[in-house]
């Protein structure tokens, strides 16, 4: 579901309400990464200039200015020729852009014309503030385009103060609009049918990627352009390692098999990770430890309400699988003893980015989105298990956006055995 201009419009305004007065914004697109020769990777948008246009295109930039001139929203796009779009494919134009962002025909200008205009509103306007997307993931995390862009417009007008955007397109990101939750309704179910299909082939002897091949192909045929983010099919022992991403190992018979894979649509997110026992059947340990990760799940999930800290659902989870850590015969009476066999958060947000705006602490709100994913990884028993579902917080608690993918055990053995 594409996002209606009216709320664009309203994002621009609060961006521009929080400027001081003789300022300007400028949010780039961004443009593909060289990856080798005369080849790039895939182009990501990126996700706060998307966020405030619904424009898709590299070589793009929003600029918001407020001076004594008055108040106003530029955009500047991607423009070349025939001859050129025979090479390389068609460029957005004029008509295009209005109807998608819901800026003015006179307020489109092409690509070229940023950097004059700028030097224009500095020159003509007073212009003596600047405001940038300065995201950062790490101190020596590399420069971004939005990074460069800053520090070259501070060497040309040293006498600019340059303040970041983005702790405050962060802050509006948390909380989703109608359009948002629906996009992210669908990618749930989009990552639904490939989890399904891949249980249907499923048998001992299939490598990882086959599985992965599965998911991929019916994500496709349903109309799913992007993932969410690097498929995880980890079995055996592998699952005990959070972030494996290799799946090129060949599954056995007795295995269990852990996913955490996401479709996305129109960019929004879904984050799902899901278990199931490889021959469709579990064994008792499995069905054991399985369920005590599906209870913990449950109860946290059950938490979930307007004005609860995510501190306080990393707390109760951990608690949760200490206790059922002991009555599985993993640790003793020392709770810090679960790292060993759990070892991150309960979640994080979720939208344009899987894990999305906001850090790790923060109270929810209605309309945020967030995930729950306790886990256990016993790796001398070579079983990792993790279960996720994608929460809406709602006014009155939670809303369960995946429920739909099954996870009971008897659910499962069922759906494999058919």
């Amino acid at each position: 579901m594409s996002i209606k201009v009216e709320t664009l419009q309203t994002r621009r305004q609060r961006m521009m309400d929080g400027m001081v007065d003789n300022s300007v914004a400028v949010i780039l697109s961004g443009n593909p990464v060289a990856r080798t020769g005369d080849q790039f990777h895939d182009f990501v948008v990126w996700r706060n200039f998307f966020y405030l246009t619904n424009i898709d295109r590299a070589n793009c930039a929003l600029v918001l200015v407020k001076s004594s001139a008055g108040s106003r929203e530029l955009l500047f796009i991607d423009e070349v020729s025939e001859i050129e779009e025979k090479w390389s494919g068609y460029r957005m134009k004029r008509p295009e852009a209005i109807e998608i962002s819901g800026i003015k025909k006179e307020n489109i200008y092409g690509m070229p014309k940023l950097t004059e205009m700028l030097g224009s509103f500095v020159m003509n306007e007073r212009i003596e503030n600047a405001y940038f997307d300065l995201e950062r993931i790490s101190y020596n995390h590399k420069d971004t385009e939005q990074m460069v862009f800053s520090k070259e417009i501070h060497g040309q007008y040293p006498f600019m103060n340059i303040y970041n955007l983005y702790p405050t397109l962060a802050k509006m990101r948390q909380v989703k609009s109608v359009e948002e939750i629906e996009n992210i309704r669908t990618a749930i179910e989009k990552t639904r049918v490939g989890i399904e299909a891949m249980m249907k082939a499923s048998k001992p002897g299939m490598f990882e990627y086959e599985f992965e091949a599965h998911y991929d192909f019916n994500a496709k045929l349903g109309g799913v352009q992007e993932r969410a983010f690097h498929t995880i099919a980890a079995s055996g022992v592998n699952a005990t390692v959070l972030h494996y991403d290799t799946n090129n190992s060949q599954t056995k018979d007795g295995d269990l098999i852990l996913f955490d894979l996401g479709c996305a649509w129109n960019h929004y997110a879904a984050d799902i990770s899901r278990t199931f026992p490889v021959n469709g059947t579990f064994n008792p340990r499995q069905k054991e430890i399985y369920q005590a990760v599906l209870d913990v799940e449950k109860a946290v999930i059950e938490a979930v309400k307007p004005g609860v800290k995510m501190s306080e659902l990393n707390k109760l989870a951990r608690e949760l699988l200490a206790d059922k850590c002991r009555l599985l015969g993993l640790i003793g009476e020392n709770d810090d003893d679960v790292v060993n066999y759990y070892y991150h958060s309960i979640g994080h947000s979720l939208g344009l980015d899987t894990h999305d705006v906001g850090g790790r602490e923060y109270v929810l709100e209605p309309g945020m989105v967030i995930t729950i994913e306790p886990g256990l990884y016993i790796e001398d028993e070579l079983i990792g298990i993790r279960i996720e579902d994608d929460i809406l917080v709602t006014e009155s608690g939670y809303e369960n956006l995946s429920v739909a993918i099954i996870k009971e055990i008897d659910e499962i053995e069922a759906f494999m055995a058919e």
